[in-house]
């Protein structure tokens, strides 16, 4: 049985790829870290291990990667997906919004890859995931600091693709246009409309959505795809 590790894993677009990656017979472990209560009802409904991680703090992911390794040999797909955003003027985002945005988004990935690629180099065997967003392709107004960090991952994917094909591990990236999740719940009606209608698909895309691309990544089927940035965003960027 494949192992999978999904980080921000308790809700919204995690918890949904958790659910795909259970049904499709992998070992599911979610890392959470505020959310616990979230967390427990995935392993309720789907058997999914969880443990408590917050991928800040380098303890803290170096304890949950060496747990990963010494229960189940290291994780064979490895999804990147914590996350935290925030919306305001460049120039009122402070030192540390901007410090902790990076560290959530960006170095929280790079944290868990550094640990998890090891395994995976040994093996010759792995696959990586990280979920980026449509704004860090194209940027967004008042969303700077996370822009800059979805954009950091995009050229970590590439560049990790690189460094890790001969290894045949594929490292690869999905870009999700807007999605109805609780990232997003803090936007008015008048603004969920804009994004609609900015939409070719005239609609806001589904957790679902993302989860079922990075399930076809993580398969045989998308085996020689590698370094590659793939948008789920219903037309917003072509």
């Amino acid at each position: 049985m494949k192992t999978v590790l999904i980080t921000g894993a308790s809700r919204g677009i995690g918890a949904a790829t958790a659910k795909r990656f259970a049904a499709g017979g992998y070992r599911v472990i979610v890392n959470y870290n505020k959310s616990e209560a979230e967390a427990k009802l995935l392993k309720k409904s789907v058997g999914a291990y969880i443990i408590k991680a917050d991928v800040r703090i380098p303890h803290e992911v170096n304890a949950m990667m060496e747990r990963i390794e010494s229960e189940f040999g290291g994780a064979d797909v490895i999804i990147n997906n914590a996350g935290i955003s925030k919306f305001n003027l460049f120039t009122d985002v402070t030192e540390d919004e901007w410090q902790e945005i990076i560290n959530v988004n960006l170095s929280g990935a790079y944290r868990v890859m550094r640990h998890g690629i090891k395994p995976m180099i040994v093996k010759k065997s792995g696959c990586v995931i990280n979920i980026s967003s449509m704004w860090g392709q194209v940027g967004s107004s008042c969303e700077t600091a996370y822009s800059a960090s979805k954009a950091g991952l995009i050229g970590l994917t590439k560049a990790l693709a690189k460094e890790l094909g001969p290894s045949n591990i594929r490292v690869n990236c999905i870009a999700p246009g807007v999605i109805d999740t609780d990232m997003n719940g803090s936007l008015s009606a008048e603004v969920i409309k804009e994004l609609q209608d900015e939409t070719p698909l005239m609609r806001l895309g589904k957790p679902e959505d993302i989860a079922e691309l990075a399930f076809f990544l993580a398969s045989d089927a998308a085996n020689f795809i590698t370094g590659q940035v793939i948008g789920s965003n219903g037309g917003f960027v072509i």
